[in-house]
């Protein structure tokens, strides 16, 4: 999901929120 944002950076701007909040449950979970 992650490579295909970096792929699709115009694409990845809609998921935006999406990823911000995916990395906050990373960081709660494994930070």
């Amino acid at each position: 999901m992650l490579m295909e944002l970096y792929m699709n950076p115009f694409k990845g701007r809609h998921f935006q929120r999406d990823i911000i909040l995916w990395a906050v449950r990373w960081y709660c979970k494994y930070g």
